[in-house]
Formats: C-alpha cells, structure tokens, sequence
C-alpha cells in the first residue's frame, strides 16, 4: 500500500502562542479538534462522541510544530503534523498541516475534515 504525503495551507490571525497551545494541549484540543482529549502514561485519548483514538507525540519544537501518530494506524510512515509558519515580511501566521492519503478519494475526505475542524478552530481563537 502506499501513502501520498499531501499539505494544507490555513492563514491563521492570532499569535504564535495561542495558536501552538491550541495544537499541543489537550484543553486547546478539546476546544476545536476532538471533543474531550485526555493523556495518560504519555498517550493522549482523543473522543468523538464516544469513540476513542489514541495518539503519542512524535516529534515537537515549542511554537513551530508537532507531529501525532495514531497508534491503532499500521502505517508507521503516516503521521499529522501541525506547523506554524511565518511570513516574513508581512509577519501573517499560517498553519500548515501534514496529512496522509492512501488514493485520492481518502485525500478529497481528509480535505473535508480539516477544513471543517479548521473552522472551529478559527471560531475557538475569535476569527
């Protein structure tokens, strides 16, 4: 099976440290992402309406990105990634997620789904 890596670029108005809390914390998760994120013996739970799906933390840089891997995903090449990146003349914020797609009809649903959390992430920040 292979995967395609594909990126979504989203301009986010707000600062660099509300935004990388809203991606890294389970409480900033919880605010647009899954609705209730817990951690234990450093795995985090994500539940949607009753379903759960752990996660670990691959890799992080403070205010820049981090990068989860579902734990149930065979795949140990597939991962997502939230990076914060700056322009650096205009100094606008965008958020640049990292996906993973097996075909193109998983990609269109992955698009979907972020563009709809995205929105509520917009709408947790105040934009």
């Amino acid at each position: 099976m292979s995967l395609f890596k594909y990126t979504i670029e989203y301009p986010i108005k707000t600062s660099i440290s509300i935004l990388y809390r809203r991606l890294s914390t389970p409480s900033g998760l919880e605010e647009w992402f899954a609705d209730s994120v817990n951690i234990k013996d450093g795995i985090l739970i994500f539940s949607w309406e009753g379903s759960d799906q752990d996660a670990k933390v691959l890799k992080k840089k403070n205010d820049e990105f981090i990068q989860y891997q579902w734990l149930d995903d065979e795949d140990t090449e597939r991962y997502f990634e939230f990076a914060i990146q700056v322009d650096e003349m205009t100094k606008d914020i965008s958020l640049i997620i990292t996906d993973f797609a097996e075909d193109e009809e998983e990609k269109e649903e992955g698009l979907l789904l972020w563009n709809t959390q995205i929105d509520n992430l917009k709408q947790a920040i105040g934009i």
